[in-house]
């Protein structure tokens, strides 16, 4: 199977691509700049998705698209709509015309329950067009990655973590190795829909502590009112667009519980213990 991946570069496009060419199938990634690509797969095209014009016949002789191209913080100048909505809707044209046979999207998990966060706004607009599409679809809905964790265990590295309300928000986070799984067994099976997180189901507080102990670290952790987090929210849109976009989506998906079908073996504490053994490396400063 021709399997092309568009925001190939990202944290989940990587698995991605080595996901599908690990199940024997033929990886084109789709990259903004061929030497990001290089090694990611058999094939890499340069093209802009934002730009139509570049995108004519990449996907001619493929099977399978999967998209798991966005934006979660803002970069040259263009913003949720031009990007997770627009460019994905490029992709999806060039597909009909090329005959592709499935495309899939990732989306985000509880995207209803966050109606008017621009980002789910143009994730949201691009699941349904892609619904009224005559291509069969597969839309992956994942509660959060690996990935976004670091933003906690960076905090517990400078010494107190701080939490909205009592902590109590369950969630499990899905690391992107196991994430590719899940996705490559959904298009392989014709799934048009798949909720997906990853094994261990904790709350905000119980992973801070897991923060903690793999940093051999003893907890410290401020709990500040929840009427703080719905303060910002109410303010965020009148900030620069870089500033509050990210920010209203990560704060209003703070307020909810996200937890998904359980799926994979990668463990969170261990994603910990690997970030403090690089961290043991690394001035604070430099942390990535």
């Amino acid at each position: 199977m021709n399997v092309l991946v568009a925001g190939a570069t990202g944290y989940l496009g990587r698995f991605l691509c080595a996901e599908y060419a690990r199940r024997g199938h033929h990886v084109t990634a789709l990259v903004r700049d061929a030497a990001r690509g290089a090694g990611l797969a058999d094939l890499s095209v340069e093209a802009e998705a934002t730009r139509p014009e570049t995108l004519v016949g990449i996907m001619d002789g493929m099977d399978l698209v999967v998209s798991a191209l966005g934006i979660t913080r803002q970069a040259d100048g263009l913003g949720y709509r031009e990007v997770d909505y627009q460019a994905n809707l490029n992709l999806l044209r060039e597909a009909e015309a090329a005959g592709v046979g499935r495309f899939a999207y990732v989306h985000v998990l509880n995207a209803d329950t966050m109606a008017g966060v621009p980002l789910v706004d143009a994730k949201t607009a691009f699941v349904e067009a892609l619904h009224a599409s005559d291509l069969q679809a597969t839309v992956i809905a994942p509660c959060g990655f690996f990935s976004d964790m670091g933003e906690l265990f960076g905090m517990a590295r400078q010494g107190r973590v701080w939490l909205f309300g009592d902590g109590s928000r369950r969630l499990n986070p899905i690391h992107g190795a196991d994430l590719a799984a899940a996705i490559a067994d959904a298009t392989e099976a014709g799934m048009g829909w798949a909720e997906i997180g990853g094994p261990d189901v904790m709350t905000q507080a119980e992973i801070a502590h897991a923060a903690f102990a793999a940093l051999g670290a003893e907890p410290r952790i401020t709990y500040l009112p929840d009427a703080l987090r719905r303060a910002a929210l109410s303010v965020l849109p009148i900030l620069p667009r870089r500033i509050g976009g990210p920010a209203r989506f990560f704060l209003t998906a703070l307020g909810h519980d996200m937890i998904a079908p359980r799926f994979g073996t990668r463990r969170l504490s261990d994603h910990f213990a690997t970030l403090a053994a690089e961290a043991a490396h690394t001035p604070p400063g430099e942390q990535r």
